[in-house]
Parts: structure tokens; C-alpha cells; sequence
């Protein structure tokens, strides 16, 4: 049977992804392969990158948006016209974003992720 291979692009300076069962990391592995069920509504999409992942540069990790920055998901996702409504949606996106993205259940990742080299 033939594997099949994913490129994705990842800050170097990410955590290496854990293995499954461990703690999450931050390394963004599973949301830069595809979003969660909560990610498909948030970036419209069922593969590729989450719209809502955001690396935060200072921790060197990557979080879920809809818990960390709900405003700047929903500013950056909603049309102009309905982004009169995010203060009321970002506090239930951040309300109920844990449980939706399963945050604090351990990795659930089981992609191999192997750390290769930019072509020149």
C-alpha cells in the first residue's frame, strides 16, 4: 500500500510534535494537516491548514485562535458586515472553543511528521 506524504509549512522553531496520548505541545501539527470540527466551520474547509491557528512567536508555539484570540479569528473570518457582532461571538467562541477543539486531552495527532529541508 502506498504512503502518502503531506508537506506542511511549519515555524522551525515549533516543538516537535509529541506522541500520541502526551500532552499537547503547541507544536501545530494536526491543525496545519486539517482543522478540527470546529476549524471546518471557522476556515470553511475540511483540509489544510486551520484558519484559526495562530503562532505565537514570543512562546514559540502555536495555539488554537478560537481560545486565544477569538476577536482577531472572527475579525479576520467574518464579513465586514457582520463583524458588529464579534464582541457577543468572540466570548462564546472562547467559551466554548476548549471543548470543541478537545484542548487539554492530550495529542491526538497521529501523523508521523518528519522535519525535512526548503528547497533552494
Amino acid at each position: 500500500m502506498p504512503s502518502t506524504h503531506t508537506i506542511i509549512h511549519i515555524f522551525p522553531e515549533a516543538p516537535a510534535k509529541p506522541p500520541v496520548g502526551a500532552p499537547c505541545n503547541g507544536c501545530g501539527v494536526c491543525c496545519l494537516i486539517e482543522p478540527c470540527p470546529l476549524g471546518v466551520l471557522l476556515s470553511g474547509r475540511r483540509h489544510g491548514a486551520c484558519d484559526a491557528l495562530r503562532w505565537q512567536a514570543d512562546l514559540q508555539k502555536y495555539r488554537c485562535g478560537a481560545i486565544n484570540a477569538p476577536n482577531d479569528v472572527l475579525n479576520t473570518l467574518l464579513p465586514q458586515k457582520l463583524r458588529f457582532s464579534v464582541p457577543v461571538l468572540a466570548w462564546v467562541l472562547r467559551r466554548w472553543a476548549r471543548r470543541w477543539v478537545a484542548a487539554g486531552t492530550g495529542c491526538d495527532c497521529s501523523v508521523d511528521a518528519i522535519q525535512g529541508t526548503t528547497p533552494e
